[in-house]
């Protein structure tokens, strides 16, 4: 089996990556499995919020789009063209993973190739094994591959589907001037987007898991790629002879705060990071931000105190997590007759206070803690 590593992480996404590059570079050995197939982009939409630009200004170095306006469309059609103090970036997930990866292996962190598959542990020592039959062993073992992590299931304990929201969508052509849309869903919980990358754009929509209904949902996309690219193309298939596409899906954690209240992610020899712990926003879907976030403290902790992470995250953005799971169904639920999401564009579009409050909330600084004392001061001194 060669060596004992002092640390191996599964999963070489943001989480996985940025917590290999700290660590390496606070001088553990570490171990950084990469199971994923060369050249396979992870199903996401790939924002990175201004505020983690602002945090971590390298990842300004991986290729990426970065974006100063947005337009929101409310369920019933009205739009608000909102123009960002700050951009934030566009990135496929396959470069800046690769990215951060590369960053990861400068710093010291021995990347393998391998889809792990199990672990045991002997002692104080786990061993991690592949399919393929390789295996390393490490004093520590990090999972961070993701929402449906085996690795994070057995240690500790499934996420429910009541726990989960679903993301599926597109990729396709650039446009000549491409835009960056988000169209919250008239009737179904979440919301539709269109992302501009570099090479292609990424279309979407991310609803909770418990009120998936495919087929609807996908006729509801189709439509909106459609109108996107100026087709008054409508019916299934109809978007494909015109446009060629590329499909993908993927699971999203979006836990409730019991759920964030009571798991537990991690314990003697082991953590949890990024959306293998259920790192992201239940409002938005938003992951990355948390990925990176929760690399690092747990890189603070292994470095000081390993049995502090727990704390270190609750203190740090645990209390933002769980006020949006609190405000999730508010957030796509009912306000003064309409969907909140309606009444939240229509305010913005006549109330600069209103309009200022969701562009810092788009940029990422606009948290759901003090977010309703906020849009109230503003509603009323909007110059404050």
């Amino acid at each position: 089996m060669g060596a004992l590593f002092d640390i191996a992480i599964v999963g070489a996404g943001p989480a996985g990556s940025f917590a290999a590059e700290l660590l390496a570079r606070a001088g553990a050995r570490v171990a950084l499995f990469d199971g994923r197939p060369h050249g396979e982009p992870k199903p996401c939409g790939g924002g990175v919020t201004s505020k983690a630009l602002r945090a971590w200004p390298h990842l300004l170095n991986a290729p990426a789009r970065t974006v100063t306006r947005v337009e929101m469309i409310s369920p019933s059609g009205k739009r608000l063209s909102l123009r960002l103090q700050e951009p934030f970036a566009i990135y496929s997930r396959r470069a800046l993973d690769d990215y951060l990866r590369l960053r990861a292996e400068r710093a010291g962190a021995e990347t393998f190739q391998l889809r792990a598959s199990d672990f045991t542990r002997d002692g104080k020592a786990w061993t991690v094994r592949a399919k393929s039959g390789a295996a390393v062993r490490a004093e520590f073992l990090v999972a961070a591959d993701g929402a449906n992590s085996s690795f994070a299931r057995r240690l500790a304990g499934r996420i429910a589907n009541a726990d989960m929201e679903v993301a599926f969508g597109y990729r396709g052509p650039l446009t000549r001037e491409p835009e960056t849309v988000i169209a919250f869903l008239p009737g179904w919980t979440g919301y539709a987007w269109a992302f501009p990358r570099l090479d292609h754009i990424c279309f979407g929509i991310a609803t909770s898991q418990e009120c998936f209904d495919h087929g609807a949902l996908d006729d509801h996309l189709r439509r909106f790629i459609a109108a996107y690219y100026g087709s008054r193309a409508a019916a299934k298939g109809s978007v494909e002879e015109r446009t060629p596409l590329v499909r993908y899906a993927a699971r999203i954690p979006g836990l409730s705060a019991e759920t964030l209240d009571r798991r537990q992610t991690a314990g003697n020899g082991w953590a949890l990071l990024g959306d293998a712990a259920g790192f992201a926003d239940p409002v938005t879907g938003e992951g990355i931000y948390y990925a990176l976030r929760s690399a690092e403290l747990l890189a603070q902790s292994l470095t000081q105190d390993a049995a502090s992470y727990e704390q270190r995250w609750r203190e740090d953005f645990g209390r933002e997590l769980r006020r949006a799971a609190q405000m999730r169904r508010r957030f796509y639920g009912s306000f003064l007759g309409a969907p909140f999401s309606e009444r939240m564009i229509e305010l913005a579009r006549a109330h600069r206070g209103v309009r200022r409050t969701l562009r810092e909330l788009i940029a990422g600084d606009q948290g759901y803690v003090d977010l309703k004392p906020t849009l109230l001061r503003r509603f009323f001194w909007p110059a404050d």
